[in-house]
């Protein structure tokens, strides 16, 4: 069975959505109200809703029952972020090594995490997710260790979706944390999402 929370929660981390409310009928979504920035077109946000739920979920949302209301970009850039958001990737190349910077944008602030490896294509997503979560260590500074399992794109159906694998936690059990971002044109984008999936809903009770 569907957990609507956690459709909520994941849909609410689609780009340009600030905030989503799914509201049910028995087992069938009856209505989806998105709240989004303008930085894009309203009908972009529906197909962007509808592709995550199918990739994610299986489940087919009629676009009929999607109402988005756009902020002004003005009274968007006021509000405080409630999630690290990823504003940039950057690549340093020095010699058959690369530095990967992420910079995450969070509480007004730009927070920058690095990780540095080969140059090789292959290890490209790796080194994108540890710059993720070591920006997300200088957000949040209580972090326990967490460590980049695995992280990869896969075909799921017509879609590419990345999927990254944390591991971490405050006792000697291994804590999994699994999330996936669509991988539409920028891999090492949708690679800085499926890492921020894994632990957004966990960071409260991670730092507490």
């Amino acid at each position: 069975m569907l957990n609507y929370q956690e459709l909520e929660e994941t849909l609410s981390r689609l780009d340009s959505v600030d905030a989503v409310r799914v509201v049910t009928d028995g087992e069938r979504v009856a209505e989806v109200h998105i709240l989004a920035a303008a930085s894009k077109p309203p009908k972009q946000v529906v197909r962007d809703v509808q592709s995550l739920a199918m990739a994610r979920y299986g489940t087919n949302i009629d676009r009929r029952v999607i109402s988005v209301v756009q902020l002004a970009a003005q009274a968007a850039a006021a509000q405080p972020e409630s999630r690290p958001r990823l504003i940039s990737i950057r690549d340093e190349v020095e010699g058959p090594r690369t530095t990967v910077s992420v910079t995450l944008a969070w509480q007004n602030g730009e927070h920058v995490g690095t990780s540095m490896g080969p140059i090789v294509g292959s290890a490209r997503l790796r080194l994108v997710g540890e710059a993720t979560l070591d920006a997300l260590d200088r957000i949040f500074i209580d972090l326990p260790p967490l460590v980049l399992d695995s992280i990869g794109v896969a075909t799921v159906g017509m879609r590419r979706i990345a999927i990254g694998v944390v591991v971490g936690g405050r006792s000697q059990d291994d804590h999994l944390a699994v999330g996936s971002a669509l991988a539409a044109e920028d891999e090492s984008e949708a690679a800085v999402r499926a890492v921020l999936d894994a632990l957004n809903r966990r960071l409260p009770t991670l730092t507490e």
